[in-house]
Protein backbone atom coordinates (compact mmCIF):
# COMPACT_ATOMS: atom_id res chain seq x y z
CA UNK A 1 0.00 0.00 0.00
CA UNK A 2 1.25 3.46 -0.93
CA UNK A 3 -0.15 6.40 1.02
CA UNK A 4 0.55 9.99 -0.01
CA UNK A 5 -0.42 13.14 1.88
CA UNK A 6 -0.24 16.76 0.70
CA UNK A 7 -1.50 20.15 1.84
CA UNK A 8 -2.32 21.58 -1.59
CA UNK A 9 -3.19 25.09 -0.32
CA UNK A 10 -6.19 25.37 -2.60
CA UNK A 11 -7.46 22.45 -4.67
CA UNK A 12 -8.69 24.51 -7.59
CA UNK A 13 -5.35 26.30 -7.91
CA UNK A 14 -3.51 22.95 -7.74
CA UNK A 15 -5.77 21.47 -10.41
CA UNK A 16 -4.81 24.35 -12.65
CA UNK A 17 -1.14 23.50 -12.11
CA UNK A 18 -1.41 19.84 -13.09
CA UNK A 19 -2.65 18.05 -9.96
CA UNK A 20 -4.53 15.38 -11.93
CA UNK A 21 -1.40 14.48 -13.87
CA UNK A 22 0.51 14.29 -10.60
CA UNK A 23 -2.11 11.94 -9.09
CA UNK A 24 -1.84 9.64 -12.10
CA UNK A 25 1.95 9.64 -11.92
CA UNK A 26 2.04 9.22 -8.14
CA UNK A 27 0.22 5.89 -8.46
CA UNK A 28 -0.72 5.86 -4.77
CA UNK A 29 -3.40 3.65 -3.27
CA UNK A 30 -4.65 6.41 -0.97
CA UNK A 31 -4.09 10.15 -1.39
CA UNK A 32 -4.97 12.57 1.41
CA UNK A 33 -5.21 16.26 0.53
CA UNK A 34 -5.60 19.10 3.01
CA UNK A 35 -6.57 22.78 2.80
CA UNK A 36 -8.59 22.11 -0.32
CA UNK A 37 -10.58 25.35 0.16
CA UNK A 38 -13.47 24.07 -1.92
CA UNK A 39 -16.73 22.15 -1.82
CA UNK A 40 -17.42 19.22 -4.11
CA UNK A 41 -20.00 21.17 -6.11
CA UNK A 42 -17.35 23.81 -6.88
CA UNK A 43 -15.00 21.30 -8.53
CA UNK A 44 -16.00 19.64 -11.79
CA UNK A 45 -13.20 17.33 -12.90
CA UNK A 46 -12.81 13.75 -14.02
CA UNK A 47 -10.70 12.15 -11.32
CA UNK A 48 -8.22 9.45 -12.39
CA UNK A 49 -9.87 6.10 -13.02
CA UNK A 50 -10.18 3.68 -10.13
CA UNK A 51 -10.37 6.17 -7.25
CA UNK A 52 -13.33 6.82 -5.00
CA UNK A 53 -13.41 10.45 -3.85
CA UNK A 54 -14.44 11.54 -0.36
CA UNK A 55 -14.84 15.12 0.88
CA UNK A 56 -15.08 16.92 4.19
CA UNK A 57 -15.50 20.55 3.24
CA UNK A 58 -15.65 23.49 5.62
CA UNK A 59 -18.98 25.26 6.02
CA UNK A 60 -17.15 28.50 5.26
CA UNK A 61 -16.42 28.77 1.55
CA UNK A 62 -12.80 28.97 0.42
CA UNK A 63 -11.46 27.73 3.75
CA UNK A 64 -9.79 24.62 5.14
CA UNK A 65 -11.26 21.25 4.08
CA UNK A 66 -9.94 17.75 3.41
CA UNK A 67 -10.24 15.32 0.51
CA UNK A 68 -9.28 11.64 0.32
CA UNK A 69 -8.97 9.52 -2.81
CA UNK A 70 -8.77 5.75 -2.49
CA UNK A 71 -8.47 2.96 -5.02
CA UNK A 72 -8.75 0.43 -2.20
CA UNK A 73 -12.27 -0.59 -1.09
CA UNK A 74 -13.64 1.90 1.47
CA UNK A 75 -15.87 0.23 4.05
CA UNK A 76 -17.03 3.42 5.76
CA UNK A 77 -16.39 7.16 5.88
CA UNK A 78 -16.55 9.48 8.89
CA UNK A 79 -16.31 13.25 8.74
CA UNK A 80 -15.08 15.09 11.82
CA UNK A 81 -14.26 13.87 15.31
CA UNK A 82 -17.55 12.20 16.11
CA UNK A 83 -18.89 13.03 19.57
CA UNK A 84 -15.55 14.34 20.82
CA UNK A 85 -15.64 17.77 19.15
CA UNK A 86 -17.71 19.49 16.44
CA UNK A 87 -15.86 19.99 13.15
CA UNK A 88 -17.49 22.54 10.85
CA UNK A 89 -14.12 23.40 9.28
CA UNK A 90 -13.69 20.10 7.41
CA UNK A 91 -10.52 19.22 9.26
CA UNK A 92 -10.77 15.46 9.79
CA UNK A 93 -11.81 12.82 7.26
CA UNK A 94 -11.54 9.10 8.07
CA UNK A 95 -11.85 6.22 5.63
CA UNK A 96 -12.06 2.67 6.91
CA UNK A 97 -10.17 0.15 4.79
CA UNK A 98 -10.06 -3.60 5.22
CA UNK A 99 -7.03 -3.64 7.50
CA UNK A 100 -6.78 -0.10 8.88
CA UNK A 101 -8.26 3.35 9.25
CA UNK A 102 -6.67 6.20 7.31
CA UNK A 103 -7.31 9.57 8.95
CA UNK A 104 -6.76 12.71 6.89
CA UNK A 105 -6.18 15.71 9.16
CA UNK A 106 -5.68 19.46 8.81
CA UNK A 107 -5.01 20.66 12.35
CA UNK A 108 -6.11 24.21 13.24
CA UNK A 109 -3.39 26.84 13.00
CA UNK A 110 -3.03 28.73 16.27
CA UNK A 111 -2.51 32.00 14.30
CA UNK A 112 0.32 34.49 14.54
CA UNK A 113 -1.23 36.18 17.59
CA UNK A 114 -1.82 32.73 19.22
CA UNK A 115 -5.52 33.53 19.53
CA UNK A 116 -6.46 29.91 18.77
CA UNK A 117 -3.86 28.39 21.07
CA UNK A 118 -6.32 27.77 23.96
CA UNK A 119 -8.70 25.99 21.57
CA UNK A 120 -5.86 23.94 20.14
CA UNK A 121 -4.39 23.00 23.50
CA UNK A 122 -7.52 22.46 25.59
CA UNK A 123 -10.07 21.23 23.06
CA UNK A 124 -8.66 20.11 19.71
CA UNK A 125 -5.59 18.12 20.76
CA UNK A 126 -7.33 16.12 23.54
CA UNK A 127 -10.34 15.39 21.31
CA UNK A 128 -8.20 14.33 18.37
CA UNK A 129 -6.12 12.03 20.57
CA UNK A 130 -9.25 10.45 22.10
CA UNK A 131 -10.75 9.96 18.64
CA UNK A 132 -7.64 8.21 17.35
CA UNK A 133 -7.46 5.91 20.38
CA UNK A 134 -11.11 4.95 19.89
CA UNK A 135 -10.36 4.04 16.28
CA UNK A 136 -7.27 2.10 17.31
CA UNK A 137 -9.40 -0.03 19.63
CA UNK A 138 -11.14 -1.30 16.48
CA UNK A 139 -8.22 -1.71 14.04
CA UNK A 140 -4.79 -0.16 13.27
CA UNK A 141 -4.61 3.52 12.33
CA UNK A 142 -2.55 5.74 10.04
CA UNK A 143 -3.16 9.46 10.30
CA UNK A 144 -1.54 12.00 8.08
CA UNK A 145 -1.65 15.59 7.03
CA UNK A 146 -0.73 19.09 8.11
CA UNK A 147 -0.55 19.00 11.91
CA UNK A 148 0.66 22.61 12.07
CA UNK A 149 3.45 21.98 14.56
CA UNK A 150 7.17 21.30 14.36
CA UNK A 151 7.65 18.78 17.13
CA UNK A 152 11.35 19.11 17.92
CA UNK A 153 14.14 21.57 17.23
CA UNK A 154 15.39 19.30 14.45
CA UNK A 155 12.07 19.86 12.66
CA UNK A 156 12.67 23.48 11.69
CA UNK A 157 15.60 25.46 10.39
CA UNK A 158 15.60 28.24 13.03
CA UNK A 159 14.30 26.81 16.31
CA UNK A 160 15.79 29.44 18.63
CA UNK A 161 14.17 32.29 16.71
CA UNK A 162 10.73 30.61 16.78
CA UNK A 163 10.37 29.47 20.38
CA UNK A 164 7.14 31.36 21.04
CA UNK A 165 5.87 31.55 17.47
CA UNK A 166 2.77 29.71 16.31
CA UNK A 167 3.64 26.18 15.27
CA UNK A 168 6.48 25.91 17.78
CA UNK A 169 5.00 26.86 21.14
CA UNK A 170 5.51 24.63 24.16
CA UNK A 171 1.78 23.91 24.20
CA UNK A 172 1.62 22.73 20.59
CA UNK A 173 4.76 20.65 20.88
CA UNK A 174 3.50 19.09 24.11
CA UNK A 175 0.27 18.12 22.37
CA UNK A 176 2.30 16.26 19.75
CA UNK A 177 4.38 14.60 22.47
CA UNK A 178 1.19 13.32 24.10
CA UNK A 179 0.22 11.70 20.80
CA UNK A 180 3.54 9.86 20.79
CA UNK A 181 3.12 8.91 24.44
CA UNK A 182 -0.33 7.51 23.56
CA UNK A 183 1.47 4.92 21.45
CA UNK A 184 1.68 6.41 17.97
CA UNK A 185 4.84 6.58 15.85
CA UNK A 186 6.11 9.43 13.68
CA UNK A 187 7.09 7.22 10.76
CA UNK A 188 9.49 9.64 9.06
CA UNK A 189 11.42 10.44 12.23
CA UNK A 190 11.42 6.75 13.15
CA UNK A 191 13.22 5.95 9.88
CA UNK A 192 15.37 9.10 9.82
CA UNK A 193 16.43 9.67 13.43
CA UNK A 194 18.65 12.64 14.12
CA UNK A 195 18.62 13.96 10.56
CA UNK A 196 17.86 17.64 10.15
CA UNK A 197 17.14 19.60 7.01
CA UNK A 198 14.01 17.61 6.11
CA UNK A 199 11.10 20.03 5.88
CA UNK A 200 7.57 20.06 4.44
CA UNK A 201 6.65 23.76 4.50
CA UNK A 202 8.50 26.94 3.60
CA UNK A 203 7.49 30.57 3.92
CA UNK A 204 6.87 32.18 0.54
CA UNK A 205 9.05 35.08 1.65
CA UNK A 206 12.81 35.72 1.24
CA UNK A 207 13.47 32.68 -0.93
CA UNK A 208 12.98 30.34 2.02
CA UNK A 209 12.29 27.30 -0.13
CA UNK A 210 15.31 27.71 -2.36
CA UNK A 211 17.46 28.10 0.78
CA UNK A 212 15.63 25.23 2.52
CA UNK A 213 14.70 27.39 5.50
CA UNK A 214 11.65 25.36 6.38
CA UNK A 215 9.52 23.52 8.91
CA UNK A 216 8.44 19.87 9.11
CA UNK A 217 4.79 20.23 10.02
CA UNK A 218 3.26 17.54 7.77
CA UNK A 219 3.37 13.95 8.99
CA UNK A 220 2.37 10.34 8.51
CA UNK A 221 1.87 8.80 11.94
CA UNK A 222 0.80 5.24 12.66
CA UNK A 223 0.12 2.63 15.25
CA UNK A 224 3.29 0.63 16.03
CA UNK A 225 2.50 -2.40 13.87
CA UNK A 226 1.98 -0.33 10.74
CA UNK A 227 4.98 1.88 11.51
CA UNK A 228 7.22 -1.16 11.90
CA UNK A 229 6.08 -2.56 8.55
CA UNK A 230 6.71 0.67 6.61
CA UNK A 231 9.10 -0.04 3.75
CA UNK A 232 9.88 3.59 2.96
CA UNK A 233 8.99 7.08 4.18
CA UNK A 234 9.89 9.97 1.93
CA UNK A 235 9.30 13.71 1.66
CA UNK A 236 8.91 14.71 -1.98
CA UNK A 237 10.08 18.28 -2.55
CA UNK A 238 10.10 18.42 -6.35
CA UNK A 239 6.48 19.49 -6.91
CA UNK A 240 5.67 23.18 -6.55
CA UNK A 241 1.86 23.31 -6.62
CA UNK A 242 1.84 24.42 -2.99
CA UNK A 243 3.97 25.94 -0.23
CA UNK A 244 3.96 22.44 1.29
CA UNK A 245 5.79 19.30 0.15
Amino acid sequence: MKLTSWNVNGLRAALGKGLLDWIAQEDADVICLQEVKAMSEQVSVEWPSGYSVHWNSAERKGYSGTLTLSRLPVLSVERGLGSWLPDNEGRVLTVELQDQFVVNCYTPNTKRDLSRLPYRELEWDPAFRAYLKALEARKPVVFCGDLNVAHEEIDLANPKANVRNHGFTVEERSGFTRLMEAGFVDTFRDRHPGKGGHYTWWSPMAGARSRNVGWRIDYQIATPGIAASAKKTTIYTEEFFSDHA
